[in-house]
């Protein structure tokens, strides 16, 4: 017994007090660096010129929407799994779920301009790849802010914490980049804002739990 004492003090010398979470500071911080990013393209003249008419069309009412959905659901699902006694598979469930059903109420809202392109027209893969990139790159804040919150916490499933921050970085980052992007067709969001989204949720599964493996 005295050695098991002698182990567990010999063990828990070095530690230092940690910081207790304050998940709404967490929260904030996402919501600061978000609003500040989006103000930043704004402020450099990126916003797509037509915005005053577009915003109250069915259309961009879906895209925002459903990405302004997406971002704070996956944002409130990482800051939850990252506790230790939390299961981030449930949220994860839900968040995907809704990310299709936002893909399939794309389908509502066509414009009737782009029924006579063809696929290969519609999808544009040129600018395509350019938005996938920029919604990685604008992405890239936001999952590192969750990358920061991620360490100071102590999750206990951080693949599936990292997965979650990764979800969130995405679709923050694509909300943002809606702002700025022209095309209005629903199937060329889908496509290449859900591969922008998806390369964010695979290199954040990939870096984020190297800190947690023993």
């Amino acid at each position: 017994m005295m050695l098991n004492d002698g182990l567990i003090l010999a063990l828990s010398a070095d530690l230092v007090p940690v910081r207790r979470r304050r998940v709404r500071r967490e929260a904030a911080l996402l919501l600061a660096l978000g609003a500040a990013e989006l103000a930043l393209l704004l402020g450099l003249g990126l916003m797509r010129p037509d915005m005053g008419r577009m915003i109250a069309s069915p259309y961009m009412l879906w895209k925002l929407g459903s990405l302004a959905m997406l971002a704070g659901v996956g944002c409130t699902v990482a800051i939850r799994s990252f506790s230790p006694i939390a299961w981030p598979r449930r949220g994860l469930t839900v968040a995907f779920a809704l990310a299709i059903a936002a893909m399939i109420g794309g389908m509502l809202v066509a414009p009737s301009s782009e029924s006579g392109h063809t696929l290969l027209d519609r999808l544009a893969p040129v600018h395509g790849v350019l938005c996938a990139v920029s919604i990685v790159v604008l992405s890239m804040p936001m999952m590192a802010l969750l990358a920061v919150l991620m360490r100071g916490a102590a999750p206990t499933h951080p693949e599936s914490s990292a997965l979650a921050a990764g979800f969130a970085a995405g679709a923050s980052g694509a909300f943002v980049f809606a702002f700025c992007c022209p095309i209005n067709d629903p199937l060329y969001i889908v496509v290449w804002y859900s591969a922008g989204c998806a390369a964010v949720a695979a290199t954040a599964r990939w870096l984020l739990p190297r800190r947690f493996r023993l």
